[in-house]
């Protein structure tokens, strides 16, 4: 941590500084320079709070050395980390294949999905069984009719399966049917929500909030990391943007951003992040160009009759067309996609 002190401050000021430091356990490095005075700490900083120090008169800035998403950062674990859900890998060179509805609406519309997303090369099939929905009235999702019909479909079809968790009350219930937690844009600051399935093994798969920072989001990897989960997989989703052109605004810079400061595998969801079928193909591809660890795509097969997010949702067909591109552009950086495991009968 550097201290930079206000060009006016006094030798006294500068000694309280220096004493309040070494009361901490650590040692103060002070340099006098023309202009300005600079205190180097050298020691473990999380025995100090930045909030205190820079309310010291004589203090004018305080700058961290290390960031404070400490169990997230690349200093904390230099090689990318390789997350595995059931089958499926994560980051180090290995790119997942997420794909399926917004909702899980029926056994019929899942069976139909699950099919075809396997036979397009997806290898986890996703599903909301809880809705969270900006109209109380929408639909919110089938509970746990909707977790055993993903479960089933996703034994079925060889796939592992993720769905987003909204209430801490929930944990237990999905624990039992699925091998992947989402959480939503909506709730990646629920801290409470944060830490209770930090305290899982499941995987968690983290989305980027609408308004959020990519420290923002790291910080809140921190919070499940902080409590023993170390599978945490981040999700560049769209961020608001002024344009109304796109559903959200598409931040693929966010991808390679996150990999010079994390070692955690971090993926694109381009349906929500464009909310456009003509945008969603090429923003894919531009996430897996710029780094992506994977790609999370919504499906439907009668995009028509989808009961949520009917309109960003790729038919089948064009589902497998744009997964065989991904493969060739995976294949062109020399990483892998983990296969599709075995059926059930």
């Amino acid at each position: 941590m550097i201290i930079i002190l206000r060009a006016d401050a006094t030798d006294e000021q500068i000694e309280h500084v220096l004493e309040r430091i070494e009361r901490l356990g650590l040692t103060a490095h002070l340099s006098r320079g023309t202009y300005r005075t600079v205190i180097g700490i050298i020691g473990d900083e999380a025995k100090i709070a930045v909030a205190p120090l820079q309310a010291i008169p004589a203090v004018a800035q305080v700058v961290p050395v290390l960031p404070p998403f400490k169990l997230a950062s690349a200093e904390a674990h230099p090689k990318p980390s390789i997350i595995e859900v059931g089958h499926v890998k994560f980051g180090g060179g290995y790119v997942g294949m997420i794909a399926g509805p917004c909702a899980v609406e029926s056994r019929e519309q899942m069976d139909a999905i699950g099919s075809a997303i396997r036979d397009g090369g997806a290898n986890i099939l996703r599903g909301g069984a809880f809705k969270p929905r900006t109209s109380p009235y929408s639909f919110q999702g089938l509970g746990e009719d909707g977790l055993k019909i993903l479960r089933d479909t996703g034994n079925k079809y060889g796939m592992p399966v993720v769905t987003e968790i909204i209430d801490p009350r929930h944990i237990d219930l999905i624990h039992e049917y699925v091998d992947m937690f989402q959480i939503g844009a909506r709730n990646m600051q629920n801290f409470v929500l944060l830490t209770e399935v930090g305290r899982t093994t499941k995987p968690i798969l983290l989305k980027r909030g609408m308004s959020a920072t990519v420290k923002d989001l790291l910080m809140s990897a921190e919070y499940i990391l902080s409590q023993g989960n170390p599978n945490v997989i981040l999700c560049e989703r769209g961020i608001k943007g002024f344009d109304p052109e796109t559903r959200n605004l598409f931040d693929v810079a966010a991808v390679p951003a996150v990999k010079a400061i994390s070692h955690l595998p971090i993926i694109v969801d381009p349906s929500h992040a464009t909310g456009r079928l003509d945008l969603i193909p090429c923003c894919a591809l531009a996430g897996v160009a710029a780094g992506s660890d994977g790609v999370h795509l919504e499906v439907h097969h009668c995009p028509e009759e989808a009961l949520s997010d009917g309109q960003q949702s790729l038919r089948p067909e064009q589902y497998a067309q744009l997964a065989g591109q991904i493969r060739d552009l995976v294949t062109l950086f020399d990483k892998k996609i983990s296969p599709v495991g075995e059926a059930s009968q």
